[in-house]
């Protein structure tokens, strides 16, 4: 009896769903006499798409979007009552809050207050709903349409050291939530750290001995989408480090067994500073050939310093 009722059960959504996927198809009929395959944009490509499956209750129709447009169907050359190209009278909120009437809560439930939302983006300037391809949806063609306004950001992918972004492996939603986020830069996790981790797990930790500026924010050192030094740093070794270490191995030069301290020395016809500023004294020399683990040590002894 129990499996009985939920077979009609069943039946009666199915015949209500139709009923009403039949009802929004009808209403888009009053569209596609003008709206047809020979329009400037492809608009029936709509029903190759989600939105166009009418098997589904849920699935919108033309006037759930544009509205009921009466003005419109009377007299083309009124807009509809909702339109998503330029020129359009709508406010971006009220464009916006069509789409959002359905798509609602997971990566949108930030969308108010987010950068996106309070520059007046509108969703119709990524997603074109008619399309059954859409460009923002594919790795390898989003960052694209990110660049129609991140034009700085398309300048630093094409830097020597760089995101795999250009090459399809990255796309920037990886990193970057454009619907909101409860971090910075709309990024996907809460701060920068752990938005890196994702991908970068062996810098996570926990280290026996931490580098503070790696621990606080990996951005102190690294840029996030390209740079002309490898990998990804601000500036070259040692002239990054010396944002911080200032006076390190500058008060002494050690040759040998000798120490040279005090004014500039000559040794065998050629001149050995002493006391001089750090920047001269690391000329042409590589922190990271002693200090290789940079991020983090576990060793007990010389980790102390960042030595393997």
């Amino acid at each position: 009896m129990m499996k009985f009722l939920r077979r009609m059960l069943a039946l009666s959504v199915c015949v209500l769903g139709l009923s009403a996927a039949g009802s929004t198809l009808a209403d888009d009929k009053t569209c596609t006499k003008c709206h047809d395959e020979s329009w400037e944009k492809p608009v029936l490509s709509i029903y190759q798409t989600k939105h166009g499956v009418k098997g589904d209750a849920r699935t919108p129709g033309c006037q759930s979007c544009h509205g009921v447009s009466d003005k419109h169907l009377a007299n083309p050359s009124n807009a509809p009552d909702v339109k998503y190209t330029k020129g359009t009278k709508n406010s971006a909120d009220e464009r916006n809050n069509t789409c959002l009437g359905c798509h609602k809560g997971e990566k949108r439930a930030w969308w108010e207050g987010s950068q996106h939302q309070s520059r007046d983006v509108v969703c119709a300037n990524c997603h074109d709903i008619h399309r059954p391809q859409q460009r923002v949806m594919n790795k390898s063609t989003q960052p694209e349409v990110c660049y129609t306004c991140h034009k700085t950001q398309r300048a630093e992918f094409n830097k020597i050291s760089h995101m795999p972004v250009p090459e399809g492996k990255m796309a920037c939603s990886d990193c970057h939530n454009p619907h909101g986020s409860t971090g910075p830069k709309l990024l996907v996790k809460n701060t920068v750290n752990e938005t890196c981790f994702t991908c970068h797990a062996d810098r996570r930790g926990p280290f026996l001995w931490e580098h503070p500026p790696a621990a606080e924010d990996c951005s102190n050192c690294h840029l996030p989408h390209g740079s002309n030094n490898a990998p990804l740093l601000k500036a070259k070794v040692p002239w990054l480090c010396q944002n911080c270490h200032t006076g390190d191995h500058a008060s002494s030069l050690k040759s040998g067994s000798t120490t040279l301290t005090g004014n500039a020395t000559t040794i065998n016809g050629l001149q050995a500073p002493g006391s001089v500023a750090a920047q001269v004294q690391t000329v042409g020399r590589a922190c990271l050939n002693c200090h290789v683990m940079i991020h983090g040590s576990n060793n007990p002894g010389p980790g102390a310093k960042f030595h393997r």
